[in-house]
């Protein structure tokens, strides 16, 4: 009985390790919620996660703990407010463009996400996003904000560049995985993206993948290519390596 119940134990703490919490934080009176996932030990830095069209979801927090299992701490940041979740199309629409409109609220939101987590530990900081995410990564790229960011990744995300808006020239290196079959965003974004940064002789590191489609990254949905996936990953992990110890 006694071995039975250690194995049990041992089953239990290994199915938590890296299982993260959700937390709560405030801007300006709004309640937003989190999530955050640490590793075991010493944390190598921290990654900052911007969710997808449809709020911080399952898929952010999957990630967040994959990032945890290789020694960093991961914090899924929320945009929309807690229990803001939206699953119609329409709604995730209306939520997208109520911060592409007011990109100055979009950039607080990213910086009241990173003050809850880092305002202590003061960690190098990776800023990653998927789809809708990607695209608020590279604007808080743009404006040049936030302490101790070291790198930003964006997974199938939006890559033009606003009209009057610039990417400054200290500003970290920047990973794009693009899918060669998406149709959401052109080859176009990837091509003008790319002569942006060179024209300010920025690092980035562009990967695009064939036959994966708009959001190739996301688990159980129709649009998932695992190879596409597992490469971005690995490849990713490489870049966020190399960024956090220059």
């Amino acid at each position: 009985m006694i071995k039975l119940a250690f194995s049990l134990l041992l089953i239990s703490i290994t199915l938590n390790v890296n299982a993260g919490e959700k937390i709560t934080y405030t801007l300006n009176n709004e309640i937003f919620e989190g999530y955050v996932s640490e590793p075991i030990g010493i944390t190598k830095g921290l990654v900052l996660i911007i969710h997808d069209w449809d709020g911080l979801t399952e898929y952010e927090e999957t990630r967040a703990n994959m990032i945890s299992k290789i020694g960093y701490t991961a914090f899924a940041i929320d945009l929309y407010g807690k229990n803001n979740r939206p699953k119609e199309t329409k709604l995730k629409k209306e939520e997208t463009a109520k911060l592409y409109n007011n990109r100055e609220r979009m950039r607080s939101l990213i910086l009241a996400g990173l003050q809850t987590i880092n305002k202590e530990r003061n960690l190098n900081t990776f800023v990653i996003g998927y789809c809708f995410g990607g695209a608020a990564a590279l604007e808080l790229a743009r404006s040049g904000m936030g302490s101790n960011i070291v790198g930003y990744a964006t997974f199938h995300g939006g890559l033009k560049t606003p009209d009057g808006q610039s990417y400054p020239k200290n500003t970290p290196p920047i990973f794009i995985a693009h899918g060669g079959a998406d149709k959401a965003i052109d080859l176009n974004e990837v091509l003008s993206l790319s002569k942006e940064l060179e024209k300010q002789n920025l690092k980035y590191e562009i990967n695009i993948y064939s036959n994966a489609n708009h959001g190739f990254t996301v688990f159980k949905s129709k649009r998932y290519e695992s190879t596409a996936d597992k490469k971005s990953w690995t490849s990713f992990k490489s870049f966020l390596k190399l960024s956090m110890e220059n």
